[in-house]
């Protein structure tokens, strides 16, 4: 059963980011434009390996719960004892003996599973492996990978509440009807920018997996 999706991204740490907010070196996940429909931008995404965790409460407790606890693990409460080499926005110099930190990489990732929590997903680095990778201190923190996929995206500036929200949605869900595509679960939304970010400079999209075509 596929619960309803919403993918939240944030950028913490900004250090190399301005008081305005705008986004700064942060890593994505790489992906590919299949097509653009209108409005719609189809964008395929390579396998990647994200840290999750499962939450029980509301939405709202959720994200800031998972949030915190995958934070955690991604500055350092995890059992290395050596340091690698960061990606933005995190960086730090090699110190003996001190916990390995990881960069955080867009997005963060918040989705219900099939008993109704919430699961929270940081993606790690592009050039991470599940072995590469030092396991959590945290029981409560799994290294997973995601597979290929494909989605719909429909990108939208300004700040994005719930009525936001829901009108992209809408639209999103039109002109992904239109376009005759199959869809393979709700809606998610991104968010690019950190909180403090000036609304007419924020990014943010709402998107749907959808099937790609045979072959």
């Amino acid at each position: 059963m596929i619960g309803k999706v919403v993918t939240v991204i944030s950028t913490i740490a900004l250090g190399a980011c301005s008081v305005f907010g705008v986004r700064d070196g942060t890593e994505e996940p790489p992906y590919t434009v299949a097509q653009r429909i209108g409005d719609l931008e189809l964008r395929d995404y390579g396998p990647r390996i994200a840290a999750e965790t499962t939450i029980e409460g509301s939405e709202r407790v959720a994200l800031s719960t998972g949030f915190n606890r995958l934070a955690g693990y991604i500055f350092g409460d995890n059992r290395a004892s050596t340091k690698i080499a960061m990606t933005a926005p995190v960086a730090q110099t090699p110190d003996k003996g001190a916990s390995e930190k990881i960069a955080m990489t867009a997005p963060v990732v918040q989705s219900k599973d099939a008993e109704g929590r919430y699961v929270i997903q940081f993606f790690m680095p592009s050039k991470s492996t599940i072995k590469s990778l030092p396991q959590p201190n945290d029981a409560q923190v799994r290294l997973v990978t995601v597979p290929q996929q494909r989605f719909a995206v429909l990108r939208f500036t300004g700040f994005a509440g719930p009525e936001s929200i829901a009108q992209h949605r809408a639209s999103l869900l039109a002109q992904t009807q239109t376009a005759s595509l199959m869809l393979l679960a709700e809606p998610v939304t991104w968010f690019y920018d950190p909180p403090w970010t000036l609304p007419f400079l924020r990014r943010n999209e709402v998107a749907v997996l959808v099937a790609a075509p045979p072959g």
